[in-house]
This record gives structure tokens, C-alpha cells and sequence, in this order.
């Protein structure tokens, strides 16, 4: 039986490599270490970009990263048991804010006395 791919076919019969990815790591204590991410639903997922324009866009100018193909990156995802790849991700989360220096600068935003709530003693 031959397997066609129709340009409008969501995903194609046979998954082609996708060649040399950049991978986003970070830091540890012994070397970097690839960093996994979750779709939408949840499901974790090893993450590769075909460009660093493309990794920059999407974590930022100062993202780490290494060179890996894509069976390298599913060969160590797979024993953490992460077993999707996902190429180029167009959506990401908003970066990260900023704790504030001192953490109980904002104590008073959650104070009931504070929001008006009244409180039940005893």
C-alpha cells in the first residue's frame, strides 16, 4: 500500500527528521541539562527549534542552548519518560515577573482587613 501526504493532511503519514535542532538548556551543577516544557494539554514535551532566531523569539535573547538532532533530544527524553517533540513552538507563557526584594512588602494586598473580609473568630 502506498502512502500519500496531502498538503492539507494535519500530520503526515511518516515523521521526516528534522534535522539539527537548537535545544534550550539550562545551567546545572553538573553541565547543563535540556530543559522540557508542557503543551496545552498538559502532556510534557521536549522542545527543539530549527533557528536560533526562532528560540530567541519564542524564550529570548538569552536562552541557553545546544545542538542536538532530533533522534539525540528523543533519546534523552525518552528515559524521563517525555516522550513528545515538539518543533518550533509558536506559543509560549508571558515571561516570568520579578519577586519583589523583600516579600512582605505586598503582605497587606492579601490581609483580610485589608480587602474588607469580614472574619469569623472562635
Amino acid at each position: 500500500m502506498t502512502v500519500t501526504c496531502h498538503a492539507e493532511d494535519p500530520e503526515p503519514a511518516e515523521r521526516f527528521p528534522a534535522g539539527p535542532l537548537f535545544v534550550p538548556v539550562r545551567p546545572g551543577p553538573g553541565g547543563c541539562s535540556a530543559r522540557f516544557f508542557r503543551t496545552p494539554l498538559g502532556a510534557r514535551t521536549a522542545v527543539g527549534f530549527t533557528s536560533r532566531e526562532r528560540l530567541s523569539a519564542a524564550l529570548g535573547a538569552e536562552q541557553a542552548w545546544i545542538r542536538l538532532s532530533e533522534p539525540a533530544l528523543r533519546a534523552l527524553a525518552e528515559p524521563l519518560g517525555v516522550g513528545l517533540l515538539t518543533v518550533d513552538p509558536q506559543l509560549s507563557a508571558p515571561a516570568a515577573v520579578a519577586v519583589p526584594a523583600d516579600p512582605a512588602a505586598g503582605w497587606h494586598d492579601w490581609d483580610p482587613r485589608h480587602l474588607g473580609v469580614a472574619r469569623a473568630i472562635g
